[in-house]
Order: structure tokens, then sequence, then C-alpha cells
């Protein structure tokens, strides 16, 4: 196990001071920045998506802005704007909201289409635009935004083309009984965030973002992920398969989970972990499978069990030593 993997187990075992019983959402949070992704938290009010986000940046020392979307928030907000000095009789940037290395986008689908748009550049080119000057942002950046998803009024959905932006979807859920007690024992005298201290830094998830990069892959792995995202363009129940950018999300998933596991090369078990939160929100059913009751994760686990993986030396040389 080489250091950094150790080293992101210990990010994850930081975050984990604050949110309890959620190892699998932190460790994908994780995974989606050290791929330079960005994560779509959904899940219902008061399971803990903003403090997952805010122990995040806290853990790796970055800086960290938050904007609650609401109608009235507008893509200066968050892009920032020039305004004229008259003491230099020259136009100044002001910095927006996505001015810094972790922004949590706080219930995206309540702000405007205009304004989810502005997120597009943000989160493509890792720059904005104001008044035709670019303004690069810090590195490492990453965008993470939270929806309701059963509150409707009120609300504008992501556009497709938005929705597959998004690296990775995470769903926290509901506590257990037992860890729900604990939280109470923990929350009752201090929240925990206040005190949570750094592991690492920025130059550190930077390392690591390169080195991720250089974990291989086997062709017979990426023809599996082509067959399994070509397979979801074909499903009956889906109006629209994924895209190529989720070929590449799962590949690169893959490749950080081998890397945060210690191996330097992808195994089949990796690409099958990072397959759901990667293609479940890149694709689009149909009416017919609303109607049914048939989620993207029923159809997605229905493809990948039809899928024969084929066993490659690297594999086969993996499972002797």
């Amino acid at each position: 196990m080489n250091d950094n993997s150790v080293l992101l187990k210990k990010i994850c075992d930081n975050i984990e001071k604050v949110i309890v019983g959620k190892r699998n959402a932190i460790e994908l949070a994780v995974i989606a920045l050290i791929c330079n992704g960005h994560v779509l938290l959904e899940d219902v009010p008061g399971v803990g998506k903003t403090s997952l986000v805010s122990a995040l940046a806290k853990s790796v020392s970055a800086s960290f802005s938050r904007i609650q979307f609401t109608p009235d928030v507008l893509p200066s907000d968050i892009t920032g704007f020039s305004i004229y000095n008259q003491k230099t009789c020259e136009f100044e940037y002001r910095p927006g909201s996505a001015m810094c290395q972790i922004l949590l986008a706080d219930e995206i689908n309540r702000t405007s289409p205009k304004t989810q748009s502005s997120l597009l550049e943000i989160m493509e080119e890792k720059q904005v635009t104001v008044d035709g000057i670019t303004y690069k942002l810090p590195k490492p950046f990453m965008v993470l935004a939270t929806q309701n998803p059963i509150d409707y009024i009120g609300t504008y959905p992501l556009p497709e083309a938005q929705m597959d932006r998004f690296f990775i979807k995470i769903s926290l859920g509901y506590p257990e009984s037992g860890e729900e007690v604990y939280i109470l024992s923990r929350f009752l005298q201090e929240n925990p965030l206040e005190t949570l201290e750094p592991v690492a830094d920025s130059s550190d998830i930077i390392a690591v973002q390169n080195e991720v990069r250089q974990v291989h892959i086997d062709n017979t792995l990426k023809n599996y992920i082509v067959e399994i995202v070509n397979l979801t363009r074909r499903n009956e129940f889906i109006a629209l398969g994924s895209s190529p950018r989720g070929s590449l999300a799962v590949c690169r998933a893959a490749q950080a989970w081998a890397y945060y596991s210690g191996r330097n090369y992808v195994l089949p078990e990796d690409v099958k972990k990072m397959l759901l939160p990667t293609l479940c929100h890149r694709i689009l059913l149909k009416q017919e499978a609303k109607l049914k009751k048939i989620s993207a994760l029923d159809i997605l686990a229905s493809i990948i069990d039809k899928v024969y993986i084929p066993l490659s030396d690297t594999f086969k040389k993996a499972q002797t030593d």
C-alpha cells in the first residue's frame, strides 16, 4: 500500500468524526475529489449532506464557499462581476462564490435554469469568464451540489447536460438506530465539525490526482465498460443512455478505487463498485419504467448482471500474487 492511499484513508477517518456510519458515501466523495470530479448529493433534508462537504473541505485544508440557491440568485453571484473604481478609473473584478477550492451548491434545483447553466463552464473548464476576461479557479477545485429528491414544489429539475457533468452521485440515507443514538451523544455537547483538524493539504491532493491517472486499466475492462454503457443506450426502459463522458467517469473512478486500495492496476471488482454511482444519474428513464416503479439502479444492476467480464493476464496474475 502506497503512502498516499494511507493518506486517503486518514481523510476518510477524519470525516467520520463528523459523519457517522456513512463510510461508503465518504469514500465516494474522496474518490470524486482525487478524480478532479464533481458530486451530486441527493437526499432528504437533515441527513448530513452539508456537514459532509464541510468536513471534507476542513480535512484537506481547502478554501470553502457555500451558496444557498434560491430563485433570486443570479449568475454573477457565482461567477463574480466587474465594478468601476472611480479612483483608478478602471473596472475591477469582484470574485463570486465559485472562486474557491470546494464549492457547496446547496439545493441547486431551487434556482433558475439560467443560474444553473452558469455552473457549466465552471464545472467543465475550471474557470469563470466575466466581461470577456477569463479567471482560473484555484486547484484543486470541486463542486458538491445538494438537492432534495422528493420536494418538487418551486424547483427546477437539472437538465441532462448538467447532470452529465457530475462525476458521481451520492445518497447518504438515514442512519441505523444505533448510529443515530451515537449521533445524539456525540453532538449533544458540541459539534465535532468545529474542532475538526486537517490531515492533508492542497498539494497532497494535487499529487494524488496526478498519480491516479497512471493506474493501469486493462483493455478488457475498457471493453467491459463500453459494453455496459452501450446497453444503457439500447434498453427498452431507458429514453436516454449514458454518454461517453459516463464511460470515462467509470474508468477514472475505477482507477481511483484501485489506488485507494493500494494497487497500481484496476481489477473487475473496482469497475463493478463504481458503475452504479457514476452512471445512475446519467440515464433518463421512459415513462413506462416510472409507471412500473423501475428505478435507474434496478435497470443498471440487471445490465451489469448480463455482461460477462473476460479475465486477462493482469487479473490472473493478481489472483496468484
